[in-house]
Formats: C-alpha cells, sequence, structure tokens
C-alpha cells in the first residue's frame, strides 16, 4: 500500500535524528530543472540540491554513464587503481592547474585533508605541532571536528568545544585583521573564495592578492574551499580563476559530482611532495569507481556543452531581474554575490518568503536568517529566470 506524503514525514520523524527542520513535503523526482513531490506537485528548483545538481535533473549523457559504471565496477578500496579515478583526476588536474588530487566523499572531508595537509607540511619543516590555521569569520566549511573548528560561526562550534585548537579568525575582505593574527606558528590561511553560508559574500580582488603576497613571503600556505562557488558557478571554473590568486590547496565537492557524493582536495607539487605521505591519510570510499564515473562525466559534459559560457550568458539577466526587485521592495536591501551564485538581502527573516515561495512552486533556500540563496542548477534559462522572478515577486507582494 503507497503512503502519503504525509505518512512519510510521520515516519521520517520517527526514524531519522532530528537534526533539521524540513520542509514538509516529500520530492519524488525531478526533470530538468524542476523537481516533483509524491502528489505530483511540480517546483521551479532554485537550490539544486544546495547547488549541487549543476547539470539539472535526469541529464541522460550523465545517467547513462553512471548506468554503464555499475554494470561495471563500483567499489574496491584505494588499495588498488582502477580508470575513472585516473581519468577524473586528469581531467579535474587539467581545469584547474593544481598538480595532485584526493577524493572524498564530501566537502568537509576535503576540508579535513586540507587541514592535515597543512599541518603535515609545516611539521616537516620544523618538527613542532603548535602550528596556527587562521580563518574567517561567518565561514562555513563542514560539520565535522575539524571542518567545524575553522567555522566562523561561533553558534556551530560552542555545543562542541574543544575543537581542533590553534585557530584564528579574521574577518573577511580586511587584511589588517589577518595581519593581527599571524605569527610564527602560523601554517595556512583558510577562506571561501566566496563565502556561502555566511551570506553569499565575495572575496575582494585586492584581499585575495595580498593574502597570495603574504603566504608567499613567510611560507604560509593558501588553501581556498571552492565547495560551492566552484564547479563554474560563477563564471568560471573555479571563482579564484576569476581573480587570477591560485591557492597552494583547494577544496571542492557538491557540483563535481553532480549528485554523487563526491569531493577533493588538490595542491600544488610543492605542496603534494612535502605534506602527506603513506599512511598519513586514508578513505575507504574516497575515489571508488562509480564516484569518479561521475566526475568523469560531469567535466566532459561542462566542456561539450559550454556550460561554464552558459553561466555568464544567464547570470548577467539573473542579476537584472534580482536589482529590479532588489529596487521595487524597500524590505530588500542589497543583492550580492557572483555568477549564478546570488543572494538577496531582506530587512528580516528569510524564512517566511521561502515558505510562501515554496508554496507557490519555487524552491528557494537561506544564507543566514535573512538572505534568499539563488544557486540554480547551472543550466538554467532566461525563461525560467522570468518565471522564478515572477513568483518571489508575488510572494514578496505578499509579504509586504
Amino acid at each position: 500500500m503507497n503512503m502519503t506524503q504525509q505518512q512519510y514525514i510521520e515516519e521520517a520523524e520517527k526514524a531519522l535524528l532530528h537534526t533539521y527542520n524540513r520542509y514538509q513535503v516529500v520530492l519524488d523526482r525531478g526533470e530538468g530543472v524542476y523537481l516533483y513531490d509524491l502528489d505530483g506537485k511540480k517546483y521551479l528548483d532554485f537550490a539544486s540540491g544546495i547547488a549541487v545538481f549543476a547539470l539539472g535533473y535526469h541529464y541522460q549523457d550523465y545517467d547513462d554513464a553512471l548506468k554503464a559504471q555499475i554494470d561495471k565496477l563500483i567499489h574496491t578500496s584505494n588499495y588498488y587503481y582502477n580508470v575513472p579515478a585516473v581519468e577524473a583526476a586528469k581531467k579535474l588536474k587539467a581545469v584547474s592547474g593544481m598538480d595532485r588530487v584526493f577524493f572524498t566523499n564530501s566537502g568537509a572531508e576535503a576540508i579535513e585533508g586540507a587541514i592535515k595537509a597543512a599541518r603535515k607540511y609545516a611539521f616537516l619543516k620544523d618538527g613542532k605541532t603548535d602550528h596556527e590555521i587562521i580563518a574567517m569569520e561567518h565561514s562555513f566549511h563542514g560539520r565535522t571536528m575539524g571542518a567545524l573548528s575553522v567555522t566562523g560561526n561561533p553558534k556551530y562550534r560552542e555545543a562542541f568545544e574543544p575543537g581542533i585548537g590553534n585557530i584564528r579568525f579574521a574577518r573577511m575582505n580586511d587584511f589588517d585583521s589577518v595581519l593581527s593574527c599571524v605569527s610564527d606558528k602560523t601554517c595556512a590561511i583558510l577562506l571561501e573564495t566566496v563565502q556561502g553560508e555566511g551570506g553569499v559574500f565575495p572575496a575582494q580582488e585586492a584581499f585575495l592578492k595580498s593574502l597570495r603576497a603574504l603566504c608567499d613571503e613567510r611560507d604560509i600556505l593558501l588553501i581556498l574551499d571552492e565547495i560551492q562557488c566552484g564547479m563554474g558557478r560563477t563564471g568560471a571554473m573555479f571563482a579564484w580563476q576569476k581573480y587570477g590568486v591560485k591557492p597552494d590547496i583547494m577544496t571542492c565537492a557538491k557540483a563535481l559530482g553532480c549528485g554523487v557524493p563526491v569531493g577533493a582536495f588538490l595542491m600544488t607539487e610543492k605542496v603534494g611532495a612535502n605534506s602527506l605521505k603513506a599512511g598519513d591519510h586514508g578513505t575507504t570510499y574516497g575515489g571508488n569507481p562509480l564516484a569518479c564515473a561521475a566526475v568523469c562525466k560531469v567535466l566532459d559534459l561542462f566542456e561539450k556543452n559550454h556550460i561554464i559560457e552558459h553561466v555568464n550568458e544567464v547570470s548577467g539577466y539573473l542579476e537584472e531581474k534580482l536589482d529590479a526587485i532588489a529596487a521595487k521592495y524597500e524590505r530588500v536591501l542589497a543583492r550580492r554575490g557572483m555568477g549564478l551564485m546570488q543572494g538577496l538581502v531582506l530587512d528580516g527573516p528569510a524564512a517566511p518568503v521561502i515558505a510562501s515561495a515554496m508554496e507557490d512552486g519555487l524552491i528557494l533556500i537561506n544564507a543566514g536568517p535573512n538572505i534568499l540563496r539563488f544557486v540554480p542548477p547551472l543550466v538554467i534559462t532566461a525563461g525560467e529566470v522570468d518565471e522564478m522572478a515572477k513568483i518571489l515577486d508575488r510572494c514578496l507582494a505578499k509579504e509586504a
């Protein structure tokens, strides 16, 4: 007997650990940039699974590649080589300009690996274990203990202290605040190139370039978190490429697999040759054939279908539409963002607008309590941007 949406929700609340306040909908299937719930209601998706489904849903070439890999081999462990991992690493190196790749299962795990690599790099220089990492206020890097320790929002950390220790927090786009944190113990500076959960804040070019120069001068590693802003979302494969500021270590995940759980941390040859060695780091599932087949196909489709060029074409139109809405409503204080990673700052909570939009068939998410976040699939069209803007306009008018 088929259960109703409400019955599934009730069963979920009995069985699943309540760490999410979920929207009261059971999503069942997707097609293009639309999702459908169990009752068949259609939703325009401007969240894409939190910036994951860059290619949209049910993308045939992607689906076929995964099905073919399932028929061959899903998992072997890292005791052995596998062809998709080698091919995925080669393609990822080509689009990033980095030299070494370690595949993980998530963005948080990629951050964990980046932290370990930075500390091992410093340890091999002086044999000490008291090195410090500078992270940014209002940042978000994940929920595991290391990633949580470098997340610059105390409310996420306070119940789980002490974290990994030796972390200092500076202010995004404030180079003097970074300088005030630097000491002889500093081994790395870590930041999101565009802050996501913290409110869709892009780094300023002068700030990033100053960090790069500081790191070069003192042999500090620059770690850029591209988990949300990477993979074409800002109009370059990785946001740092728009600034011309290359990191020593970078992390990515989310759209890297377009739905299959996979992340990676990448590094330059200098860091790779002087940090993690055999036995220092590992993962059972990371880099398995299925996940890496997804990475290979995603990178192939980005190139074949000119996804980044499309982002640059449609993102300007999205900005125009959001700017028009911001000009129309006093409660919209500002728009900020880059490419198809945009935010509208409201003068009050975003939650009522998000709930109203969902009622009207539009999926949005927030980035902090008062910011509407727009991270649609990268294949979104101008017509679908128009559809979103009409629904959002109705919702804001209703809330006014």
